[in-house]
């Protein structure tokens, strides 16, 4: 790995307005760029909006739709890569899949494995855990929910990857409009966070990097209004080193847009992986066995 400048931007996903969003990532992977980052890490599905109850007519093909399109002519425009969530169609099949992308075009897709809530009613779940080599580092992606599952850092650690990106679209709590409560909710989401993923980067000697939907997104109409389901966002960016600790974050009094830059300096990964007790080095496979049976009884 060689040092690499990360943006994490946690920003709303407006329901309905494909074009607002598309709009939208250019104009923050500009700002990201103008400080000098390489790397753009956009939300879970930051492009058509989280179990909305349209997702089967929103979503595109991949690599052969037009939101990759366009995405290809910003990360060209600004000589950058991104990596950002939409609804993927295959066939009669939608899934939740954040897409690569490249100075040079599309590079690649992680669908997510597991579903959580009602993502059930409108995913498939994915099949494959890539790796991608962008040439100063390679890169894993967890989507959301995946990231309570350590299977799945560990894989990617040891296929390779040196950064895990955590794009998020979590509701992990409601708010009501007063500051005490946005605060409550966004210190929450932040604490929450830091609680279940630290770990996934100090176990495997990975940095980290989450980005979280940011703000109400709108109502859907299958839930009440007040629903913890509907697509409502803490937002939330935060940067884990290797070792797990905290190495900058957003703020966390206010649900808004906004982003965190940041250097992944390649030295940390070193001086992680260079310690005796690195767990990659130390794991017995051999008596790993049971986790791949199936455990619980029906």
């Amino acid at each position: 790995m060689q040092s690499i400048r990360v943006a994490a931007v946690s920003i709303n996903s407006p329901l309905g307005d494909v074009e607002g969003v598309l709009n939208s990532i250019g104009d923050w992977t500009q700002q990201a760029v103008e400080q000098g980052a390489e790397l753009v890490v956009f939300p879970e599905l930051q492009v058509h909006g989280h179990c909305t109850s349209n997702t089967w007519e929103l979503a595109e093909r991949v690599p052969d739709g037009e939101t990759i399109r366009r995405l290809e002519e910003t990360a060209q425009k600004y000589k950058a890569f991104l990596s950002v969530g939409l609804s993927e169609k295959e066939k009669s099949l939608v899934f939740n899949t954040q897409v690569l992308i490249g100075p040079d075009g599309y590079i690649g897709k992680q669908r997510k494995i597991h579903l959580s809530r009602d993502e059930v009613l409108f995913y498939k779940g994915g099949l494959e855990l890539p790796v991608f080599d962008i040439g100063k580092c390679r890169l894993g992606t967890i989507i959301c929910y995946d990231n309570q599952f350590p299977e799945l850092a560990r894989i990617l650690a040891l296929r390779g990857a040196d950064v895990l990106l955590m794009p998020h679209a979590a509701r992990v709590k409601m708010w009501d409009d007063t500051p005490a409560s946005m605060a409550a909710a966004r210190q929450h989401t932040h604490e929450y966070f830091i609680s279940c993923y630290a770990m996934r980067a100090r176990e495997n000697s990975c940095f980290a990097v989450l980005a979280n939907q940011s703000g109400r997104a709108g109502y859907v109409d299958m839930y009440p209004a007040d629903s913890p389901n509907q697509p409502h966002h803490c937002g939330g960016a935060i940067f884990f080193a290797p070792n797990g600790d905290v190495i900058i974050s957003s703020q966390t009094d206010e649900i808004r847009d906004e982003m965190v830059v940041h250097t992944l300096d390649a030295d940390l990964l070193v001086a992680e992986r260079s310690l005796p007790n690195y767990t990659l080095k130390t794991r017995r496979p051999e008596l790993y066995g049971e986790l791949v049976k199936e455990q619980v009884q029906w």
